[in-house]
């Protein structure tokens, strides 16, 4: 009995140890591909170049995940998951009344210019158009961020409604991501003034529909 128990506690430590490598295996593969895919384009990055800088084999690449694409659906996945962090922390802070509308757009707003990696950004929305996996994980995400746009949008302007509202998301939305990829239009402003006024400027104008 006592042998049997032996063996099967050291088969559940092996099947840890299993998971655990194959855990930090992904995070390595994620972090490798989020630096190439930056830097050098997603179709420009082989394979072979992603397992040598996530110091893992072609072989476990494959296991874990079934294409390139499938990695890109993991990092918009792990970005939304992010990202939905951030927007549930802002909204917590404005309900407790810690933050006002105004302060909470301004964090919104700089939250976004702050986001890294806009060309890994651009090349996912271009395979977005291409892949209707990589679209649908897309879409999905902006599913998610449109639930506390609306309510952020709403406690800018409390009369907010039907069609109205839909346009306000849409418009903050469109603010958004013109704003996180702001850099390449070689700004005059920092990220800190560009948040506080465009938050103000974007609060105005929601508080202006009837």
């Amino acid at each position: 009995m006592a042998m049997r128990f032996q063996e099967a506690k050291n088969a559940n430590g092996v099947v840890m140890v299993a998971v655990q490598q194959e855990k930090n295996g992904r995070v390595r593969i994620l972090a490798a591909a989020r630096t190439l895919f930056d830097s050098h384009g997603f179709h420009q990055t082989s394979m072979a170049e992603l397992a040598s800088v996530a110091q893992v084999s072609v072989g476990q690449i494959y296991r874990l995940f079934k294409s390139k694409e499938d990695i890109i659906e993991a990092l918009v996945h792990d970005d939304a998951d992010h990202w939905c962090g951030q927007l549930g922390e802002l909204q917590a802070r404005l309900e407790a009344g810690e933050l006002t509308v105004d302060e909470t757009f301004e964090q919104l707003i700089l939250q976004t210019i702050d986001e890294k990696e806009e060309a890994l950004s651009f090349d996912i929305l271009a395979e977005s158009f291409r892949n209707s996996e990589v679209a649908d994980t897309v879409g999905a995400m902006c599913q998610r961020f449109r639930v506390y746009i609306r309510d952020f949008a709403c406690a800018a302007n409390d009369k907010l409604s039907g069609e109205a509202l839909d346009a306000a998301e849409e418009m903050l939305l469109a603010c958004l991501f013109g704003l996180g990829h702001r850099s390449i239009s070689r700004p005059r402003l920092s990220a800190a003034v560009a948040a506080k006024r465009a938050g103000q400027m974007i609060v105005i104008a929601l508080r202006g529909v009837q």
